[in-house]
């Protein structure tokens, strides 16, 4: 089920977490933008009066006060100066705490959506989403304060610019409504496409980028480097096509804004012709900053495209949770229907059948990875079509066919499964097989594997995916190839670890092997041949073909 506001749900909820901070952030710059307004305003008023008073003579001179003045001008460079700090660091404060929040729950909402929708993203569509999307959504928090900004801007130049002649401050507000109309138009016509293509395209290349490097050893094989580098080229330069629209908006909307100030100055000053020549340098400065006030506006919708595109991409990664069935996990107990097998741990299950005959698949739907068919397996008398994938994982510890690994340290990829002292971990090391290689290496569990194993070979890091699951606690334990690529002897020894530890944990046992001595200790062998048309597999007990 997908709910297409549930990000935008997630954005709120921090946005009201974090309202001080925004309240004072939205505060601050509105006093900057008056401390500016007025900052100028005054000091082309003091410069020009100054001067006059100066030509007037030494009467003139002595009435004229330059004390209170000067005086304000500098209580307003340091309320400036000021506000604009406790903006920023408000802003990014209130920004960074929420996406600190946002980015657990996001990975959250991923790792908890349907299965076929939370396994279909590659790691760096993934990545791009839970990175430079999560950060593009940053923007809404820290420009929260534009439109306070503006607001105080226009107010402030418009009351100074009136001093002068009323019409001036009229005629000011008047621009400043038609900067903004055109920005908008801009962004809404070239910043909002190039924002959101600019969004896609670096999913796109982090996407090409994670592919390409996990075949780096095939690539270098093969002497296709320089293929892979003008794949990851391609990539790029369709990032960089929108990250060069996207500049281009934010030009236009300089050029937009240059124009209209220009504009507004000129109108501006021709309003006050008649006023003091004073205030008409305050009026003409004034309408320098207050237009320059709508800058936070301009960066704003410069992003909005962008953000946009971001919340609809999180939508579209993380889409609503499917709710929990509510029952407590059933019996362990297992029925595979058409095979007529009833098992119940201690029980061992072995599953055999030639290569792409959907014994992984099989598998996968059974503990919650793939979605179920009615009538396939019962668990606890319910059939498992009928239960959560997270009332059905509870029951099984599963080591994959292809182990994925952290990049991080040998404990911190065992502790995945589950809490564990040392000496448990080294428990599961050695009946992996794997604790002997760990120990010649300085630092043991804390060695660290590189990206996805890269340290470890491919039997070292099956194993260690094999260890990984003996620290779950499941009533089942299934296992995808334990042993593939191991040689002989030490596949006896990981078999022999392996039926010890089912006799003491009194724990099942589903095995998938293309191998015969894994399938030997188990009890129960089944062949898996194929899978039917309408996606079950087909499965020979006995000899005798079957659909499960």
């Amino acid at each position: 089920m997908h709910d297409p506001n549930r990000i935008a749900g997630l954005i709120a909820a921090q946005a009201h977490a974090q309202r001080q901070r925004l309240q004072i952030a939205a505060a601050a710059g509105a006093v900057v933008s008056v401390a500016a307004v007025c900052l100028l305003g005054l000091s082309g008023w003091f410069i020009t009066g100054a001067a006059l008073a100066g030509m007037a003579g030494m009467a003139a001179v002595q009435a004229f006060n330059y004390m209170m003045p000067s005086a304000i001008i500098r209580l307003l460079a340091i309320l400036r100066t000021g506000a604009r700090y406790i903006e920023r660091v408000a802003g990014h404060e209130a920004a960074l705490k929420a996406l600190a929040r946002l980015r657990p729950q996001l990975f959250d909402a991923l790792a908890s959506a349907p299965p076929e929708r939370a396994l279909s993203l590659s790691s760096g569509e993934a990545s791009a989403r839970l990175v430079q999307d999560v950060d593009a959504v940053q923007t809404l928090f820290v420009r929260k304060s534009a439109p306070w900004a503006l607001g105080a801007g226009a107010a402030s130049s418009a009351l100074l610019a009136g001093l002068a002649s009323p019409l001036a401050g009229g005629l000011l507000l008047a621009a400043m409504t038609v900067s903004c109309l055109g920005v908008m138009v801009i962004a809404r016509r070239l910043s909002d496409p190039a924002g959101k293509e600019a969004q896609i395209a670096v999913g796109a290349l982090k996407d090409r980028l994670a592919a390409l490097e996990a075949v780096a050893p095939e690539l270098k094989a093969y002497d296709l480097n320089d293929w892979a580098v003008q794949q990851a080229a391609s990539a790029a330069d369709r990032h960089d096509s929108a990250q060069i629209a996207l500049t281009t908006s934010a030009g236009w909307m300089t050029v937009s804004q240059a124009v209209v100030t220009a504009a507004a100055l000129a109108v501006v000053v021709f309003a006050t012709l008649g006023a003091p020549l004073s205030l008409t340098a305050l009026a003409a400065l004034a309408t320098i900053m207050g237009m320059e006030s709508a800058a936070g506006l301009v960066g704003a919708l410069h992003q909005n495209g962008a953000a946009k595109a971001a919340i609809a991409r999180l939508d579209q990664a993380a889409p609503q949770v499917l709710p929990h069935d509510g029952t407590r996990p059933p019996p362990p107990s297992l029925t595979l229907i058409a095979a007529n097998a009833n098992l119940r741990p201690p029980h061992r299950l072995g599953l055999s059948g030639p290569s792409g005959a959907g014994k992984t698949t099989f598998i996968e739907r059974l503990i919650g990875l793939r979605d179920a068919h009615p009538g396939e397996v019962v668990m606890g008398g319910l059939d498992i079509a009928s239960l959560s994938p997270a009332t059905r994982r509870a029951r099984f510890a599963y080591a994959a066919q292809d182990v994925r690994l952290l990049n991080g340290t040998v404990r911190d990829n065992l502790l995945l499964a589950g809490p564990g002292g040392d000496d448990t971990l080294w428990r599961v090391l050695e009946d992996a097989a794997l604790a002997e290689r760990i120990r010649a290496e300085p630092l043991g569990l804390d060695m660290p594997v590189g990206v996805n194993g890269e340290r470890l070979s491919g039997g070292e890091r099956r194993r260690l995916g094999l260890a990984r699951a003996y620290l779950r606690t499941a009533p089942w334990l299934v296992l995808d190839e334990p042993t593939e690529g191991l040689d002989a002897a030490t596949e006896a020894q990981v078999l022999k670890a392996l039926e010890r530890r089912l006799v003491e944990n009194k724990q099942g046992l589903i095995l998938v092997s293309h191998r015969t001595a894994p399938i030997q200790i188990c009890q129960t062998r089944l062949r898996i041949e194929g899978m039917a048309q309408d996606g079950r597999v087909l499965v020979t007990p006995e000899r005798q073909t079957a659909v499960v």
